[in-house]
């Protein structure tokens, strides 16, 4: 089963289109939930990686795309299904250094 420090490696890889920074950095992902199969094996169920995240408007036209890019990334490590949950509560906000580092 993958650690959260392997899965945050991957999402590293991820980068936002418009911004070509990484949905890590950006602060898009919100949770990392790993649940490995109740009977310990690698059939695909309800176990796997759940990452809930958000994104940097409700409206980014590349939503679909980005998403699709975090599943892909997480799907090697995990032990079943690689799953993306959208959530706009609470609001993204860059934090104080993303706002410095992109002039803002």
């Amino acid at each position: 089963m993958a650690t959260k420090e392997q899965i945050i490696e991957k999402l590293k890889t991820v980068k936002d289109p418009e911004l070509n920074i990484d949905v890590w950095t950006l602060g898009l992902i919100y949770d990392i939930k790993i649940t490995p199969p109740a009977d310990g094996s690698a059939r695909a169920g309800d176990d796997g990686i759940d990452i809930l995240m958000t994104l940097t408007s409700p409206f980014c036209p590349f939503a679909d795309e980005l998403i699709e890019a975090v599943e892909k990334a997480i799907a090697p490590l995990a032990n079943g299904e690689a799953r993306v949950n959208i959530t706009f509560d609470p609001p993204w906000e860059p934090s104080a250094e993303l706002r410095t580092s992109l002039g803002i």
